[in-house]
């Protein structure tokens, strides 16, 4: 039972769904239908396809994993827009059709993704799909107004239009990619599009920025601004790579500090990791934005620390037996070890109130956050019920909140629980 939920609610499937398939196969209609029209209308300026395509190859070589299981190639993304958007290189003007610079981008990004396949990493179609298509739409605009002169003149002209393509190819692949996340992940369509604008703007900006600088610059320095101006890139892709790692680093730690009760027996083993899942997808099931669940996955999985200060371990660990003050003492404490790190104050704070009921006795207290919340009902759920396969036995707990929400438990948190874990 436990393990239905996880499985089709709490994580992204590594496995094509139908929308990932269908954005696959349109990328690749896209391809088949550039590359014959380049092969039908010649290629122009093949010393100039070659540098773009090079470029976008290295780009897809070196691209990244982000927090969230998010994959960007900034290089290659910014290569890509420069081709899209380049007037001229030198003083001989830049004509690619719209079909070669698609034709470009798919067989450099085929290129480059090639050894990633050859070490046995994913091939992660659906990313490389969408960036496709972003470049594909501005292509689509800017190289036919660009190839019949309509664009010209000063470059604060030309800026505007550039700067107005990249934007609205930010937004397509965002659009794009929230409509993958919210069939994968179960969440609202709404909530991903805002974590995708989050979480890309900054790398639009630096992208954006390096295409603009490319374009502009190969038409004072010819092809060397390709290179010359793809380096910046390089800086902040290792400052993104490290960053990536030290949020990785930051949430093993945490799991490996959540083990200790259970190592020094105060709680049965994986209950702290059964909890973080479920609240997890609790806050996911109730449209909680993506840097609110990373801090609910902390709290989470440190809501048992402060039984560390019990001189006799309560029974299971199951703290939704003992009494207030008992649960109290156990948050309280277990913030104060948080609090330690001094970079977890707000998860810190998450811990602390998650033994004050949904709703305070003292009406001007305020209720506690959310997070609190959830991971309130998810601990007293995984309390009652454990690894316990019994479908019964969970309909049984879920009604226990229910009748406990009059002031212990959310009542929102309470049905999204009960839509995950029991039968539909």
């Amino acid at each position: 039972m436990a393990g239905r939920w996880q499985q089709s609610r709490a994580f992204p499937r590594h496995a094509l769904d139908s929308g990932q398939w269908l954005l696959a196969a349109f990328a690749g209609l896209l391809l088949v239908w550039s590359v014959a029209q380049t092969g039908v209308s010649g290629v122009h300026q093949v010393h100039a396809a070659l540098s773009f395509g090079a470029l976008i190859a290295f780009g897809e070589l070196l691209r990244l994993n982000l927090p969230g299981d998010r994959e960007a190639a900034p290089i290659a993304t910014a290569g890509a827009m420069a081709y899209a958007l380049v007037l001229k290189i030198g003083d001989e003007p830049a004509r690619p059709e719209a079909a070669q610079v698609i034709a470009v981008t798919a067989l450099a990004m085929i290129v480059g993704a090639l050894p990633h396949l050859a070490a046995g990493r994913p091939a992660r179609l659906t990313a490389m799909s969408g960036r496709l298509l972003a470049v594909a739409c501005v292509a689509a605009v800017f190289r036919p107004l660009a190839n019949a002169g309509l664009i010209g003149g000063h470059w604060w002209t030309q800026l505007p239009v550039m700067l107005g393509l990249i934007i609205v190819a930010w937004g397509v692949e965002s659009v794009v990619t929230a409509l993958i996340r919210t069939d994968a992940l179960r969440t609202r369509f709404g909530v991903a599009l805002g974590d995708e604008l989050r979480v890309q703007w900054p790398i639009v900006a630096a992208t954006g920025a390096s295409a603009l600088l490319i374009v502009f610059a190969a038409e004072l320095i010819g092809l060397g601004a390709v290179a010359v101006f793809a380096a910046p890139l390089l800086v902040t892709q290792v400052a993104l790579r490290r960053y990536s790692g030290i949020r990785a680093t930051y949430l093993q730690t945490v799991r490996a500090l959540a083990r200790v009760t259970e190592i020094g027996g105060y709680v049965e083993t994986g209950h702290s990791a059964r909890v973080s899942r479920l609240a997890v997808a609790v806050g996911r099931e109730l449209g909680m934005p993506e840097a609110a669940l990373l801090e609910l996955e902390y709290a989470a999985l440190m809501h048992d620390i402060g039984q560390l200060s019990l001189r006799d371990p309560v029974p299971g660990g199951a703290t939704v037996l003992v009494g207030r003050d008992d649960q109290r003492r156990i948050a309280e404490y277990g913030a104060e070890v948080i609090q330690q790190a001094r970079v977890l104050d707000s998860v810190a704070d998450i811990v602390r109130r998650q033994s004050d009921p949904c709703r305070p006795a003292d009406r001007s207290e305020p209720p506690p956050p959310l997070s609190s919340r959830i991971i309130r009902a998810a601990n007293a759920y995984d309390d009652l019920v454990g690894t316990s396969p019994d479908p019964s036995q969970a309909a049984e707990a879920v009604e226990r909140l229910r009748l406990d929400t009059a002031a212990e438990y959310d009542p929102r948190v309470v049905d999204a629980l009960g839509r995950l874990v029991l039968p539909a």
